[in-house]
């Protein structure tokens, strides 16, 4: 067991749990999302997280047991998670995989069904992929086959995998930068991530996020690279890079910067919370939301399994 990379994995988890449920607590009537956005009011909320850290503790189980992902051992805690609490967010196409293979059938047969074989581009592959970049920070060929891996069991689309990829890829880079006690220039941070990743349309979104200037209004941001709200890879995984390069040391203003966008507000969150709570300041990352927030290391989600 690599304690140091665990101890790694487990802080990227803990940032996506907190952006996810920070985002997830910002669903509601249009008029007071935006007054909570202005004024920096987070909801009454219960600080539970969703199907993305439901996921990823999957994943984190898979590199605390074997130190790789298992995709046999994943797809079988997929299915024994969400049979615990369903009602954790999961979209329509995976309550479909989910109850498949609580049923039997094989992870990769579903998969690779899905949406007339063509597998999903969803954005579930990339909204658990972060803590495998902390765990593989210093690989870049290991984080992007990992994280293919890990993509693969759900969300066989090349799209989806890339997207997953990409997210791993930052973390990494944004670990290693901590390790280093250093910052990328934000562009040059965005180049690194695409220049790892084979041509795609999500490569090329995450690509154009190097033409999107840092003051441009969050409206003109969501114009150009997506919010999620179409639930694909190439709508969500964009603009969380774009946040995360811009925001590498800033957990807390990251992770209102991701919000700010709406869309698919829980899952923006928690990929640029997985990928910059890495370089950030233990004393940065507020007090108030890590005791808020549910533990996901005293789940049943991470006990049960």
């Amino acid at each position: 067991m690599n304690t140091h990379r665990l101890q790694l994995a487990q802080k990227s988890l803990l940032g996506n749990s907190i952006g996810d449920a920070f985002g997830e607590s910002f669903f509601g009537p249009e008029d007071a999302v935006y007054n909570a956005i202005h004024f920096r009011e987070i909801p009454q909320t219960a600080w539970e997280f969703t199907d993305d850290t439901v996921m990823a503790i999957a994943i984190y189980k898979s590199l605390e047991t074997f130190g790789e992902i298992n995709q046999d051992v994943i797809a079988k805690d997929f299915a024994k998670n969400y049979h615990l609490d369903f009602r954790r967010g999961y979209g329509p196409a995976m309550h479909r995989t989910m109850r498949a293979i609580e049923e039997g059938s094989h992870w990769k047969e579903v998969s690779n069904a899905a949406f007339n074989g063509m597998g999903s581009m969803g954005n579930g592959g990339a909204m658990r992929a972060g803590l495998i970049g902390a765990y593989f920070y210093d690989d870049a060929n290991k984080v992007k086959q990992q994280a293919l891996l890990s993509s693969e069991i759900t969300h066989a689309n090349e799209e989806g995998c890339v997207g997953a990829m990409a997210v791993a890829l930052a973390t990494a880079i944004n670990t290693k930068l901590h390790l280093n006690n250093q910052v990328l220039d934000p562009n040059e941070f965005i180049k690194q991530v695409a220049s790892e990743l084979p041509d795609c349309d999500t490569t090329s979104k995450i690509k154009k996020a190097l033409t999107v200037l840092p003051n441009y209004d969050i409206r003109t941001v969501v114009s150009i690279l997506g919010n999620g709200v179409k639930m694909i890879a190439q709508d969500t995984v964009p603009i969380s890079i774009w946040i995360a390069a811009h925001h590498q040391t800033d957990f807390k203003e990251a992770i209102w910067r991701a919000v700010s966008a709406l869309g698919d507000r829980d899952t923006i969150c928690a990929i640029v919370g997985a990928i910059t709570i890495m370089n950030t300041k233990e004393e940065n990352i507020p007090v108030d939301w890590k005791n808020n927030v549910e533990n996901w290391q005293q789940s049943e989600f991470y006990k049960n399994n």
